[in-house]
């Protein structure tokens, strides 16, 4: 269970690292050029875009390279990753994925309680 927990904390930052470059990308082209975001759309708030975009990745993958020692804490990175996703982008087409990943990865870690080692976090 540590080891899927890794792969997909890894796969699931992966993904989210991706949304979140074009979506800070996005907000600065919109800052700079404010016809950009009259034609296509603006963020209610890109602070908070931008902020998730670079601490989203950031929590899945640490949280999925700390699976395989710290399940526990490695599980409530990619939980909090998830729902950051889920709180700065919503659910749709690009962050299903990370989400699900993110997720999945999480909840598989954190019920990895008794695993192989002594390393139990129950």
């Amino acid at each position: 269970m540590r080891n899927a927990a890794l792969v997909l904390g890894l796969i699931g930052g992966l993904f989210a690292m991706i949304v979140g470059f074009f979506s800070f990308g996005y907000t600065e082209v919109v800052q700079n050029h404010a016809e950009v975001g009259r034609m296509f759309g603006q963020f209610e708030n890109a602070q908070t875009i931008r902020i998730a975009s670079f601490l989203a990745p950031l929590l899945a993958i640490a949280g999925g390279a700390m699976a395989r020692a710290r399940a526990l804490w490695g599980g409530i990175l990619m939980l909090l990753s998830a729902g950051l996703i889920y709180l700065a982008f919503g659910f749709g087409v690009f962050t299903m994925f990370p989400i699900g990943f993110c997720l999945v990865g999480g909840l598989l870690a954190v019920a990895a309680g008794k695993p192989d080692e002594p390393k139990a976090h129950f």
